[in-house]
């Protein structure tokens, strides 16, 4: 016989609101080891209220910027993005006794879907109401020990080494990255409306972009992963930060352009403004966020079918990239307005421009 499967909820009751319990789990929290405690915040029964404190577990901002539809925030859907697409395979949910049938049942929701180890911590002889009605129709088991319940937490029988914080790092200086220096551009590419399978990129009408060193490709994925909530928006600043393309042509990107088992990215520019439609690798460090961007537009279809930016985007990845001090290379400092310059090498291709045609055009003196 097959040996049976834990279940895949456990319900840990602790009667007597033993405080070891509670430092124990919140021992246990440590994202990057595929473990998450949730502690809700006190006085909040709302779910979005639940999801913005798991977003901010998962050491997110709990607000997304962005425009969607109805003005509603796609909290859930985005957490469930970040779970799906990180190493996390563990959540741990203090205070159990006091969820809502309904904020139970959004846990429920986001375990069924991303796969996660949920266990809900209920300090209380026994299950109240609300928590035994979303239970119902969950796989789940219940124990009392605290051994069991810390195996539970660390997902591990054997002694866990106490794990040492990484120190607090500096302000974040700018980081200069050629490779945006096209992201606001003039090129107005368009999606394609039928099916297409672009080949690997070729760079025809531009050098391909600089590789980003080791170091520097971690300092990235590290300020996007903290920065925002939101996958889009991250992984629309990760493509930006591989491929050199613009704002507009990653807009072009649908869910079906990410392939997580080829590890590429499908861009597209049927008029040929610049490269045409191709295909780019995606690097180890980026694909993190488009496994979560992949998930989101799933999730929440409303989103206009974009999986990187959609047209109103563009403001909110721009503020996006500042907050994680992500630059373009800037004009020299006599030239400087205080503000960083998106557009500044457009602008100088575009004088350049002028000046060859006005010099062309000038007749010759006499």
């Amino acid at each position: 016989m097959p040996p049976t499967m834990p279940p895949s909820v456990a319900v840990v009751l602790d009667p007597g609101d033993d405080a070891i319990h509670t430092h124990t789990a919140l021992a246990a929290h440590h994202p990057s080891s595929g473990r998450i405690t949730l502690h809700p915040g006190p006085g909040s029964t709302s779910e979005t209220g639940l999801a913005h404190d798991l977003l901010a577990a998962l050491g997110k901002p709990p607000l997304l910027p962005g425009r969607f539809p109805a003005g509603r925030q796609p909290a859930w859907e985005a957490a469930t993005a970040w779970i799906t697409a990180l190493p996390v395979t563990r959540l741990t949910v203090l205070r159990a006794h006091r969820l809502t049938t309904r904020r139970t049942m959004r846990l429920l929701q986001l375990r069924a879907l991303s796969g996660i180890r949920l266990t809900l911590v209920c300090h209380r002889p026994h299950l109240p109401a609300a928590l035994h009605q979303a239970l119902q129709t969950a796989d789940y088991a219940v124990t009392t020990d605290f051994q069991a319940a810390r195996r539970h937490y660390y997902g591990t029988t054997a002694l866990v080494p106490q794990l040492v914080d990484e120190p607090a790092r500096p302000a974040d200086r700018w980081l200069t990255l050629s490779v945006l220096d096209r992201l606001v551009s003039y090129d107005s590419p368009a999606p394609c409306t039928a099916p297409c399978m672009p080949p690997p990129i070729v760079f025809r009408h531009r050098p391909p972009p600089a590789p980003l060193t080791e170091q520097t490709a971690g300092e990235i994925a590290r300020r996007l992963a903290i920065v925002t909530a939101n996958p889009r928006l991250a992984a629309a600043l990760a493509a930006a930060s591989f491929t050199g393309a613009s704002f507009q042509q990653l807009a072009t990107a649908r869910p079906g352009d990410y392939d997580d088992a080829a590890a590429s990215l499908a861009l597209h520019d049927r008029a040929r403004y610049t490269d045409g439609c191709a295909t780019y690798g995606v690097p180890p460090w980026a694909r993190t966020f488009l496994k979560a961007a992949v998930c989101f537009a799933r999730l929440a279809p409303g989103q206009d079918r974009h999986l990187l930016a959609g047209p109103h985007d563009r403001t909110h990845l721009l503020r996006l990239a500042e907050a994680a001090r992500l630059r373009p290379p800037q004009p020299p400092a006599s030239q400087r307005t205080g503000r960083i310059q998106w557009d500044w090498r457009e602008r100088k291709e575009a004088q350049r421009y002028d000046t060859v045609l006005t010099r062309h055009q000038t007749p010759p003196s006499p």
